[in-house]
């Protein structure tokens, strides 16, 4: 069991180095065939040992050693979140077809949360690339009932364009396609709990960033990652979640 872990964690280390390549590029349409990747300050190619996960951040304290320009931390903490992510998937669903949704899912997130954070846009051409992947597991390894990541789709991509259109740009048009995808993950009530937990999160963190001047109140900030957090804790304790909620009710 341990050794199986290891290997899902080393999975996830060695894609999660790919997905910040993805979220850095693919919203600017930058070439994944030709180019190597640079440093975003000297625009110096890097050497493949400056690309391995992890440790090339920490061998190079987390500066470019041509013009030693900083590293952004993302680089290290979305390798780190997406091994880490991958090892518990594996521990929490076993050698399940459902393992598979599962790392696609935390495979999109991981390039979503890239991509918000640095341009705060979520590209279109990945939310097409999982769509049919996602619509095919469900089809394999429906969710109960069977209609409930139809309506998951419609009522993520719904509320959010509601929202826009009341609140004339409140919510951006990537957030609901996004959205739309978590909703044939997660299903109905799923997503409309990623909802609830993204508006909250971000209105605490919000308040906080505020709190501590980090940010202004007119500053624009991106939606995506509050996204990403509430739906991974949804899709791995959204039941509990739930029941533990009607439980109070009752």
């Amino acid at each position: 069991m341990t050794s199986i872990l290891f290997l899902f964690y080393l999975l996830g280390l060695i894609l999660g180095s790919f997905y910040n390549v993805v979220g850095l590029r693919l919203p600017k349409n930058i070439s994944f065939a030709n180019d190597r990747s640079v440093c975003p300050h000297c625009k110096h190619q890097l050497a493949w040992y400056e690309n391995v996960p992890l440790l090339s951040f920490l061998i190079q304290r987390g500066k470019c050693r041509h013009c030693q320009g900083r590293i952004s931390y993302i680089y290290p903490v979305i390798e780190f979140l997406t091994a880490a992510l991958f090892a518990f998937s594996f521990y929490s669903i076993g050698f399940e077809t459902e393992l598979i949704t599962a790392l696609l899912f935390v495979s999109m997130l991981m390039i979503v949360l890239v991509s918000d954070i640095t341009y705060m846009l979520i590209p279109n051409k990945l939310l097409l690339f999982f769509l049919p992947l996602f619509i095919v597991l469900r089809i394999i390894e429906p969710i109960e009932p069977w209609w409930s990541a139809i309506g998951g789709a419609i009522i993520g991509f719904g509320l959010i364009f509601i929202i826009i259109l009341i609140s004339r740009g409140g919510m951006g048009a990537g957030d609901m396609k996004l959205f739309g995808v978590l909703g044939i993950v997660l299903g109905m009530e799923k997503v409309l709990l990623a909802f609830f937990l993204s508006c909250l999160i971000g209105s605490v963190i919000g308040m906080m960033l505020i709190l501590f001047k980090i940010i202004d109140r007119k500053q624009p900030v991106p939606f995506g990652p509050y996204i990403v957090l509430s739906a991974l804790i949804t899709y791995f304790y959204g039941n509990t979640l739930i029941n533990w909620y009607f439980n109070l009710l009752i």
